[in-house]
């Protein structure tokens, strides 16, 4: 850093404190090429643990250019995507689980899995894994014990004790797998399809919802004819809107591909909103559509109340769904209902980020299920009364499957892989 950087106040570099800012210039040759602030961090106090500083300039395309390459002119190299956040890894500083946190919050799409992630990153999985994992040490530690002592417990009060130890651990595991899924939707959110036939509105939700002119809205049918997907927040937690063209028998071979579409969508979706223009008899084509969607994950809404409506909650076909409200999307009338019954549909209220480690990522899950395989295991080969050091084998596969979340038993190759994902500066 002294080799390009002239402080106003010049001092030794290794009698700088940590924490500190220094005012001065960048200089190349006795030019200078920016008036900055350069923030010293000492080892071991700073993100990744080493020696650290950071140039802070007037910004600029061709300042920062000229003040990079002057940094790698002088010795300094780029960082490959996610290196500092591997190094704070490396050198001990965070755990795996709260180095993946930090490309969480970076990619977080609402203020709820932006909180999520901060709870990673402070260490609440790190601190729930550990715990389970002295709960099998400790479990450990009494087979090693019987193993050695044969003469310490009878065999009878040493079952009871690894069986009602064992049932706590899975408690513990099956706790935080059970989180996922409320943990997949605060991450991933809620895919939503809006289907219906020609007509009944569902741009104009569409539009409703994200107050502005996204999606196309004509007296025409047929003018959706390839799915408009948007975010949207409700309750903190992130909704994947997905309009679908209307589903309608059509000899336009574009029109098709779209309709073939929306029949896809609405199949794999985690919520279906089905529209129905309330205005008009039911036709073929929503008698068609009732019968592909799943009542269980569906919401019926009978738009355009602001008109004289012939179809309600009880007309043949609508009567078999539980979930279907009045709207007028047009009008953006009814909309905070469709938002009420979200909530309800998927417990939105009740996910409480305050007092639960919650997991978010599928790397943790799968790592979680393994272990309870594992533990699952050792109960098995405990109750066919199996040698202790075969109830062992399982519980240390369970320590190692734990130990890949935190990272002290993840294979270089999915460190590499996990930190590939960040970009670069992180």
């Amino acid at each position: 850093m002294e080799k390009i950087f002239k402080a106003k106040n010049p001092e030794d570099i290794t009698n700088i404190k940590g924490y500190t800012i220094k005012y001065g210039y960048i200089m190349d040759n006795g030019k200078i090429i920016d008036e900055v602030l350069v923030s010293y961090f000492k080892s071991p106090k700073s993100y990744t643990t080493e020696d650290m500083c950071e140039i802070n300039s007037h910004g600029g395309n061709v300042i920062m250019r000229n003040i990079l390459e002057l940094c790698l002119e002088n010795g300094a190299e780029l960082a490959e995507p996610g290196e500092f956040t591997k190094r704070a890894f490396l050198n001990g500083r965070i755990d795996l689980s709260q180095a993946e946190s930090v490309i969480d919050i970076i990619n977080a799409k609402t203020d709820r899995e932006v909180k999520e992630g901060v709870k990673q990153l402070e260490g609440y999985l790190k601190k729930s894994i550990k715990d389970i994992k002295n709960h099998v040490l400790d479990l450990m530690t009494n087979i090693e014990v019987s193993i050695d002592y044969p003469e310490y417990d009878t065999p009878e009060i040493l079952e009871d004790d690894l069986r009602n130890k064992m049932e706590i651990i899975l408690s513990k595991l099956k706790s935080l797998e059970k989180s996922f899924d409320n943990g997949k939707i605060i991450k991933e959110g809620i895919k939503t399809a809006i289907v219906g036939r020609p007509n009944a509105g569902k741009s104009s939700l569409l539009n409703a919802i994200l107050k502005e002119e996204r999606a196309i809205v004509t007296e025409y049918e047929g003018t959706t004819r390839d799915t408009i997907e948007e975010f949207v927040s409700i309750n903190g937690i992130p909704l994947k809107l997905i309009d679908t063209a209307g589903i309608r028998d059509t000899k336009n071979e574009i029109e098709k591909i779209g309709i073939e579409k929306s029949r896809k969508m609405a199949k794999e979706a985690d919520l279906v909103i089905l529209i129905i223009d309330s205005s008009k008899e039911l036709t073929k084509e929503d008698y068609e559509i009732l019968n592909i969607v799943n009542p269980k994950k569906t919401i019926v809404i009978l738009n355009k109340m602001d008109l004289e409506t012939k179809v309600n909650e009880k007309t043949e076909g609508i009567s078999d769904f539980k979930n279907v409200i009045k709207i007028s999307a047009l009008k953006q009338k009814g909309i905070d209902s469709l938002y009420e019954k979200i909530s309800e549909l998927f417990n939105l209220n009740e996910i409480n980020l305050e007092n639960e480690t919650i997991i978010t990522n599928e790397r943790h899950k799968n790592l979680i299920k393994k272990a309870i395989t594992n533990l699952n295991k050792a109960k098995e080969s405990l109750n066919k009364n199996m040698p202790i050091d075969i109830i062992a084998i399982s519980l240390k596969d369970m320590l190692s499957n734990l130990g890949e979340i935190t990272g002290e038993e993840a294979s270089e190759e999915i460190i590499n892989e996990i930190f590939s994902r960040f970009c670069l500066g992180k």
